[in-house]
This record gives structure tokens, sequence and C-alpha cells, in this order.
């Protein structure tokens, strides 16, 4: 079930209610509403729900936040499989949330993990594609991988190069 950022304010406010932030470390420390809870998405499996959000209180109401809604989407089905009555996606995300002037904790900006990975798969296919042309055409198969990848992500939904970069350091 969606809740407006005004409905989950409402929510933290007059029922306690647990705002769970899914996203990366990195974007959390850039910009999180106040109050809000990290456990990235990738951490989420059935024990860690269990043990570290829920500890033994399925019924409290928890609001589910990422940046504009899908990754907490997805957070929700892994808690709803576990039988939890009472989650919520907030819509719009941390985006609506900061651009309805809810408060938020401002931190070191970083880039985007979408713009990480455009300018990864660009740089990819660019230096493939010039590799291919000038030393061995061999290397077009740089690009034709980053273009199956990319065409792989946008219809599940999944994002493999995505996964990678958000372990890299920088966005820890």
């Amino acid at each position: 079930m969606k809740v407006s950022p005004q409905e989950a304010l409402e929510k933290v406010r007059t029922e306690q209610a647990q705002l769970i932030d899914v996203r990366t470390p990195a974007e959390y420390r850039a910009l999180h509403a106040v109050g809000a809870q990290l456990h990235e998405l990738s951490t989420l499996n059935p024990a860690y729900i269990n043990e570290k959000i829920l500890a033994g209180r399925p019924e409290r109401p928890v609001l589910l936040l990422c940046k504009s809604g899908n990754r907490a989407s997805i957070a929700a089905q892994q808690f709803q499989a576990l039988g939890c009555p009472n989650v919520f996606v907030v819509d719009g995300g941390t985006d609506l949330w900061d651009e309805q002037g809810l408060p938020v904790e401002r931190g070191t900006a970083v880039m985007s993990l979408e713009r990480q990975v455009r300018i990864t798969a660009g740089t990819l296919v660019f230096l493939g594609t010039l590799l291919g042309v000038f030393v061995n055409r061999y290397f077009f198969i740089i690009p034709g991988v980053v273009g199956a990848g990319l065409v792989f992500a946008g219809v599940t939904d999944t994002c493999a190069m995505g996964l990678l970069l958000a372990r890299m350091p920088w966005n820890r």
C-alpha cells in the first residue's frame, strides 16, 4: 500500500511507525528524511528483517522509502512475504519528501548511482568500439555485452552494473 509523504510523516508522529530508507549508504548520507533508518535493500532478507527491523513487533507500522519508490516497492514485497500487515511504501520517495518541504538532513552530495551506471556503460561502449576499430575486432564484444545488459536491466528492473557500482568504496 502506498502513502503520501505527508501521511507517512503523520504515521511516524502518531503511530510510532518506523521510517526505513532502503537506498545505498552514499545516497542516504547525501539526503534523507529526518528519523529515517538506513537498511539498504541489498541487505534485506527474512532473518535481517525479523531481527533488525521488526524486532519482535510485526504489528508496528513500517514505512519504506527510497529515491522515488521502486526499491521501496521491492522491499515491501519482502515484508509482505513475512506476513507483516502494516507495510507502506512512501509514494514519490525521498525526492517527493524533500520537494514537499518535509524535514530532511543534508550531507555531502554524491553522484547518483544511476548517473554512475550511465557513465560506466557509455565509457565501456566507447572504449570497446575504439578498441574494436583500431586494435582487434573481438573488442566489439564489450559494447555488445553492455547493450545486452542494459536491455536486461530495462526488462527486469534490476541492474547488475548498478549493484556492482553500489559496492564500490565511494558508494559505501
